[in-house]
């Protein structure tokens, strides 16, 4: 290669090495690893599961068709339903899809009507296709191909011509598996997504911030069962700090409460539902993780006009009370079955009264929010199966290892969840251990779990006013100071609980992971372990609180010895034109 590897540190991630240039020109973030980890775990994963798929449509393809009576149809019409279903399997790269108003699994069960094979079955999968629609570097491209097995073309976008020059340079400097599995191109993601529709079994979207400009073409692009992965990284705006921005770029208001990241989560699903909805489309979330800076959700897309009739059932509005931690959702849409009709219609309203009946202050309203599962949990179990059995090949094994152990354990059905020191704090009370309230919680008769989101959160199917009986009894055994009259906590104590609590120790009291002592919530592994700057700025001193004192100081000490370099070649220059002169 034409260049000098001395301007060059080669930085090296799992299999995949790649060359940066001193200058801040391509973007990357070294913290990024637990998110390319996270993302190779659930791509084997997927082409797993694809193939599990694959083999249990054929096998339901090639069962023998029972006899067809002249009642039911002639001969036949029978014997043209396999080219149909060959045509729709080949037309999704092998993946099972039918007609836009048909799921994957709507398509599928049509292999149940009685058909007629004959010969070889059609239909072969094909390795999946991965688009990388914003490369920077190509690390995260290069990784796929050199360490996915059975992955199969992998497309590399940018929009910055330095950026694609130097994924190609990369791509070079990684060997022959690089270069026939990897391609870059210099285009604009939405028009490249837009001009591919149906067209990728993977598409990978990691901006730097928000992603809400390329979810409409992104849903376009992925095939029927395709995979969308998305991370968000404007997380002040996600999680309240400006609502109105929020609301803007996905639809939704969010609130600054305990469970603000987890509801960043559900905001962001519930905007790429939204957009897969306009196109007869609907998700399928397997993992929503929320890590360093950023949330990150994996969902598969499938094309359905019927299934998509029950978005609204799957996404609620969020009522905070403003002086309690009480909240409650309130669906927008319900359904009513009558003998085999089901009728969608409005959900009721309101379910909370205007003020709060724990401590009568008013009702903040957020949303709407995805309040559907989060998580696949069979998928949860196949992920962390996989990333146990393959613990060397992942850089960050610890750190993602305990968030999908974590993940692994937390309760499905349950929207956002409660901090126990925000209960207290509203109480002025001393808090009791985690397993003490989980127990109390546990021996009224509902289910609580931890989450990934928070060390201190806690999610329980228990209503609000569970909760705070069980805290009206805690504080009887534990009593507090007098507090004013009109605080909410004060008005909360002076109710007599309906329950009584028993703080009994129960034996779920505490999940798997918490009795083998297995580590859920690992510090950073080094200072400074968070965003970057954006590529192109220059660096300067103001930059430390980001970058670190060592490496702010190494970048301004090459600005230095180039601008020295510069100054010293004009100097040269001019001294040799005056003695021709």
């Amino acid at each position: 290669m034409s260049m000098d590897l001395n301007d060059y540190t080669i930085i090296k991630e799992g299999e995949a090495e790649i060359l940066m240039h001193a200058k801040n020109e391509v973007f990357y973030n070294k913290t990024q690893v637990n998110n390319r980890d996270m993302s190779i775990a659930v791509l084997r994963t997927f082409i797993s599961k694809r193939k599990q798929e694959h083999e249990a449509f054929l096998s339901k393809r090639t069962k023998p068709a029972p006899k067809v009576s002249e009642n039911n149809g002639s001969v036949g019409d029978v014997e043209e339903k396999p080219n149909e279903l060959d045509m729709k399997i080949e037309k999704s790269n092998g993946e099972c899809e039918g007609p836009e108003e048909k799921s994957q699994e709507e398509t599928c069960s049509t292999s149940e009507e009685p058909i007629k094979t004959e010969g070889k079955v059609r239909g072969e999968l094909k390795p999946p296709r991965v688009l990388e629609a914003l490369s920077a570097s190509g690390l995260r491209a290069l990784r796929y191909a050199r360490e996915v097995e059975g992955v199969g073309q992998v497309v590399a976008l940018d929009n910055d011509k330095g950026a694609v020059e130097a994924c190609q340079r990369n791509i070079k400097f990684n060997g022959s598996v690089a270069c026939s599995k990897v391609e870059s191109h210099l285009a604009d993601a939405r028009v490249y997504m837009l001009t591919h529709p149906k067209e990728f079994d993977v598409v990978d979207l990691d901006p730097y911030g928000s992603p809400s400009v390329f979810l409409d073409s992104a849903v376009q692009s992925v095939v029927d069962g395709g995979m969308l992965m998305c991370t968000a990284t404007d997380m002040a705006v996600l999680c309240g700090g400006n609502g109105e921005v929020c609301y803007s770029k996905y639809g939704s208001y969010p609130l600054r409460g305990k469970y603000c990241h987890e509801m960043a989560l559900r905001i962001l699903l519930a905007c790429i539902e939204s957009h897969a909805n306009r196109y007869k489309r609907y998700i399928v979330p397997v993992l929503s993780v929320q890590m360093d800076f950023y949330v990150r959700v994996f969902v598969r897309i499938y094309s359905s006009a019927s299934a998509m009739k029950n978005t609204p059932l799957k996404l609620s509005y969020v009522y905070q009370c403003t002086g309690c931690d009480s909240f409650h959702l309130q669906p927008i849409g319900r359904t009513v079955s009558k003998n085999t009709s089901v009728r969608y219609l409005p959900g009721f309203a309101p379910v909370v009264p205007q003020g709060c009946s724990d401590c009568g202050k008013k009702f903040n309203m957020g949303g709407p929010i995805w309040s559907a599962p989060i998580h696949d949990q069979e998928w949860v179990t196949s992920i962390v199966a996989d990333v146990k059995s393959m613990k060397d090949r992942y850089p960050a094994y610890d750190r993602i290892s305990a968030v999908l152990t974590t993940i692994s354990e937390e309760l499905p059905d349950v929207p956002l969840f409660l901090s126990l020191h925000n209960l207290c704090a509203t109480l002025k009370c001393t808090s009791p251990s985690a397993v003490i309230f989980r127990s109390a919680v546990i021996n009224a008769g509902y289910r609580i779990s931890g989450t990934h989101v928070n060390p201190l959160g806690l999610k329980s199917d228990a209503p609000m006013d569970v909760i705070w009986d069980i805290m009206r009894c805690w504080v009887k055994n534990h009593p507090v100071k007098a507090q004013p009259a009109d605080q909410p906590g004060s008005v909360i104590l002076a109710k007599e609980p309906v329950l009584q609590a028993n703080f009994a120790r129960a034996v779920a009291s505490l999940s798997k992971a918490q009795a083998k002592k297995v580590a859920r919530f690992l510090p950073n592994p080094e200072r400074h372990w968070g965003p970057k700057l954006r590529a192109g700025r220059q660096i300067t001193s103001k930059h430390i609180s980001l970058l670190g004192e060592e490496a702010v100081n190494g970048c301004l000490n090459h600005q230095e010895s180039e601008h020295e370099a510069k100054r010293q070649k004009t100097e040269k220059t001019e001294d040799a034109n005056a003695s021709e002169s």
